[in-house]
């Protein structure tokens, strides 16, 4: 069982837990009684330049304990002065020490557009998201089948939030655009083995229609690195432990632009 099944699995584990907590009919209609969300996600991603998405995560499964000292609601507004976009919130708790507490005072905090960044794998997950003030959910092709991700996007559609859409393969590309996603992230990262290959982004990027989202994820480490991607005609860049372990956030997110801000 790679990684990846196993993030699956707990997350499936845990969401059978927040059922018995919370039947899912009580956070469908909690989430349902929300004003319709405006798709802030996916419109904060339609700008002129690069935009970013700056990640708030304590550890990965990758790297470990990435982030000892978690000051997460000073790290969120950080990245917003700093001119992030979004801002991706891990909520996993076992592999990336995520918590949904993390995310619902995030979303409260700042006034950009925040993702929950968890193993989606039930509907459950996506109401859910919604009540904690998440403007997105992630939906990743390798644990999700077609249809599947199909039906998550139409539950998305009616709460008015955005789902990225993640493929890192020909195959998974091509199960994203045939579900409808309006968003796809391509991860350089392997979720299998977590080999990093950062042209996985310039290899897919032509099988991304113009009239989807084409988000980057994982690897990206330098200037240089965003240059390629602003190159290739990347729409948004993914960026979580190069910012992470940076200690002036600003001074870190204005250098991978290149100056630009």
């Amino acid at each position: 069982m790679t990684i990846l099944d196993q993030l699956a699995k707990h997350a499936r584990e845990r969401t059978e837990q927040a059922k018995r907590n919370v039947p899912l009919e009580e956070i469908k209609r909690q989430a349902q009684s929300l004003p319709k969300g405006s798709f802030a996600f996916e419109n904060a991603l339609r700008k002129t330049d690069i935009p970013f998405i700056c990640e708030c995560k304590k550890a990965s499964p990758s790297k470990g304990l990435i982030a000892p000292e978690f000051p997460y609601l000073q790290i969120a507004k950080d990245y917003e002065a700093a001119g992030a976009d979004c801002i991706s919130v891990l909520t996993e708790p076992k592999w990336f020490l995520g918590r949904d507490e993390y995310l619902k005072e995030i979303a409260s905090a700042v006034s950009i557009p925040c993702l929950r960044k968890d193993f989606t794998v039930d509907e459950y997950m996506i109401y859910e998201a919604k009540v904690l003030g998440a403007s997105a959910v992630l939906l990743i092709c390798s644990i999700l089948g077609e249809e599947q991700i199909r039906s998550y996007l139409c539950i998305c559609e009616e709460l008015g939030i955005s789902a990225l859409v993640e493929a890192h393969d020909e195959n998974e590309v091509q199960i994203a655009r045939n579900a409808g996603a309006r968003i796809i992230g391509v991860n350089n990262r392997n979720l299998k083995d977590f080999s990093v290959d950062t042209d996985n982004s310039r290899r897919l990027r032509a099988q991304i229609p113009r009239d989807v989202l084409f988000v980057s994820e994982s690897g990206v480490r330098t200037a240089g690195d965003v240059a390629m991607l602003r190159e290739i005609g990347a729409d948004a860049v993914l960026i979580g432990e190069t910012l992470m372990r940076a200690p002036d956030k600003k001074a870190r997110l204005d250098e991978l632009r290149g100056g630009i801000v």
